[in-house]
């Protein structure tokens, strides 16, 4: 095995884009675990334990999990309702969820999510990153908005001439240090809450674990478990675009589930991918595993150790990085392909964002997957038929396009003249494939039609499983030497 050659300006860049990301995770987990009805040190368990564990092993070196704001939307009724002990649980039953998926390799069906989806799902995402900033703006003053515009600025300008230090970092310790020193009437990380905390420990959740909890749980898990891999699976697509190299998504599921899984044992909810944080990390520089190892671990340190120096840094300049991040994360590109895309891609593209935005990044991407499957039925769904004859007078119907549920009906009411064909009639299918059972099915009612009206009907090129499938039809088969070979899809 080769080992890995020691660079230090890469290890430089990766601690130092992990600081970067440690001190803007801390206000988004603990936002999140108050939105939750939790102490704030539940969402930075979150995003110290799944963090580190994706980091550790999971299919994309550099990708930042945490405590996710899709994640709470789930998890926040259970809460409300039954209580932390419960999440605990929903917790460890959607990982074990995950690590099957995983196992079972299910996560590379996250390539039939369309490229309109993944635009809408980026777009959205970038807005809804945006608009859960303004919160922060709530009774403050003209410094926060000063601060803001700041930190923006250093974001756009500082990379502009140099990269070997983060601009986050430069803006957080450059405007954190104006703030404290000279006592700048805005809000601070500590407003949010008590950052301090103990290293977490493990402990079996209290509920009791018997079936009516089980029943109680159950829904939540499987949403839970879906909707992180379809946030992770899509981070980590949008990040292979970013780096050009590309990320294991079964690896990705396993390391989630383990993550969340040990999350509940240790007093921490489910989480998931952060595509806003990530992004912050892979444009900060920081491309390999010791990045977000880093990013977790230094975010523990610091609300066991610094609790009150984290505390001092202003809102305004993680809300500054947070614009700065949904600006990078919108794919600007995607407005200008709308005039070139399709009139179905762009609605997807539309529709996808709108859905991220309003309700929820699940119902999002699966709504987005079931019209581009739907178009693509009704797309494929047009089967043809070129006619000739021959010198006995037969008329051979040379039919071409895919038959299966969503072409049956054409075929059956649009291709064919019944009444007024010859006696003598041919169903050539060389250059058409029987898709499914109800491709089947068409072919022996037209076969029916045909000999209700006392015509000779041959069928000529059908493969071999699909002349097996058929009923009344099958004795009207003729077997040519280049007869296709292709296996029919049938109902069970």
């Amino acid at each position: 095995m080769k080992l890995p050659v020691f660079n230090f300006k890469q290890c430089k860049n990766d601690i130092l884009s992990g600081s970067v990301v440690a001190v803007a995770l801390i206000p988004e987990a603990t936002a999140f675990s108050l939105v939750a009805n939790f102490d704030p040190i539940v969402g930075l368990y979150t995003a110290f334990i799944l963090g580190l564990i994706s980091a550790l092993i999971g299919g994309k070196p550099g990708m930042i999990s945490g405590a996710a704001g899709s994640m709470v939307v789930v998890m926040v009724g259970l809460s409300i309702t039954h209580g932390l002990q419960y999440v605990l649980w929903a917790s460890i039953l959607a990982g074990i969820f995950q690590i099957f998926i995983g196992i079972f390799k299910l996560g590379k069906f996250i390539r039939f999510v369309p490229q309109p989806a993944i635009f809408g799902f980026v777009n959205g995402l970038a807005m809804v990153i945006a608009m859960s900033q303004i919160q922060f703006f709530k009774n403050e003053g003209l410094i926060m908005y000063i601060l803001v515009g700041i930190t923006m600025a250093i974001m756009f300008i500082l990379p502009r001439f140099t990269q070997a230090i983060p601009a986050g970092l430069v803006a957080i310790i450059g405007l954190g240090l104006v703030s404290y020193y000279f006592h700048l009437d805005t809000k601070n990380v500590a407003d949010l809450g008590n950052i301090s905390g103990s290293l977490p420990h493990f402990s079996i959740p209290q509920a009791p674990l018997n079936w009516e909890t089980l029943k109680i749980i159950l829904p939540y898990s499987v949403i839970l478990a879906l909707v992180g891999l379809i946030e992770a699976l899509l981070t980590l697509s949008v990040l292979d675009e970013l780096n050009a190299k590309r990320g294991n998504g079964n690896k990705e599921c396993i390391a989630q589930g383990i993550g969340n899984t040990t999350c509940g044992f240790f007093g921490a909810m489910a989480g998931c991918a952060m595509i806003g944080q990530s992004i912050i990390n892979s444009t900060s520089g920081g491309t390999t595993r010791l990045s977000s190892a880093t990013a977790a671990i230094l975010l523990i340190i610091f609300a066991v150790s610094i609790p009150n120096i984290i505390g001092e840094i202003p809102i305004g300049v993680l809300v500054g990085i947070m614009f700065m991040v949904s600006i990078k994360t919108f794919e600007w590109a995607s407005i200008s392909r709308l005039k070139s895309m399709s009139k179905p891609d762009a609605f997807i593209l539309v529709v996808v964002t709108v859905i991220t935005i309003f309700a929820d990044l699940a119902v999002a991407v699966i709504v987005g997957v079931i019209i581009s499957a739907l178009v693509f039925a009704y797309q494929q769904a047009k089967i043809k038929a070129f006619i000739s004859f021959q010198k006995d007078g037969t008329k051979v119907y040379k039919l071409e396009g895919p038959l299966f549920f969503g072409s049956s009906t054409g075929f059956l009411n649009d291709l064919f003249d019944i009444r007024t064909d010859p006696n003598n009639v041919i169903i050539d299918f060389s250059k058409t494939r029987v898709m499914d059972s109800t491709g089947v099915e068409a072919i022996d009612k037209i076969t029916k039609k045909y000999i209700s009206q006392g015509k000779t009907l041959k069928l000529r090129h059908l493969s071999q499983d699909c002349k097996k499938a058929l009923q009344l039809a099958q004795k009207y088969c003729t077997y040519e030497l280049d007869d296709p070979d292709y296996k029919v899809a049938r109902d069970i």
